[in-house]
């Protein structure tokens, strides 16, 4: 899942909590000590959904469908193409502004390898921009450019054309699960 997606299944917590789940990528091993709980609890929570969705059955069997060259990639794609069909199925211009306010008011707490990345997230408005297809996959190749080696995200785009209607049955399937899973999961950490 992607930010979108992050932002959604933690949705229902604080703003600090919220911010945990989005920048939770540009965290690298353990939560810092210093961190506020709820801000843990938000990180902590983004990795488990994280583990939960690359786990499920849906999201294994896309990854064994795709190219073989791509597949060790594949992952990072479908994070990205649930946001796309979250923005064009279910819009939610309060959740985007939500959002924005919330990483612009928590600027300091945002990983220096995640600034940049968030000031183009606003300024470009992505949580909109992700209801385009197009955009979606200009946004997969750009995180391909930013791995090493050959691109295979951008390799990946005719895959993910072509199979876009499988894409779209497979988030149906995966995103009820996800908000389920998402429940519960925060359902445990209120009883901490």
């Amino acid at each position: 899942m992607n930010f979108l997606a992050h932002a959604w299944l933690a949705r229902q917590g604080s703003d600090i909590f919220m911010l945990g789940n989005l920048v939770a990528d540009g965290i690298k091993g353990p939560v810092p000590a210093t961190s506020e709980s709820g801000f843990a609890q938000g990180v902590r929570f983004h990795r488990r959904m994280d583990t939960l969705i690359d786990q499920h059955e849906t999201t294994l069997a896309l990854r064994r469908q795709a190219p073989e060259a791509q597949r060790r990639v594949c992952g990072i794609a479908l994070d990205i193409v649930w946001d796309h069909f979250l923005a064009r199925l279910y819009h939610d211009d309060a959740l985007n502004r939500r959002v924005h306010r919330v990483l612009t008011s928590h600027e300091i707490m945002i990983p220096e390898r995640q600034v940049r990345l968030f000031e183009h997230l606003r300024r470009e408005n992505w949580l909109e921009a992700y209801g385009d297809f197009d955009f979606t996959c200009q946004a997969i190749a750009g995180v391909g450019r930013r791995l090493s080696g050959p691109n295979r995200l951008a390799e990946l785009t005719p895959w993910l054309e072509r199979e876009y209607p499988l894409l779209e049955e497979s988030f149906h399937t995966i995103w009820p699960w996800m908000q389920r899973a998402a429940c519960e999961h925060a359902a445990t950490l209120a009883d901490q």
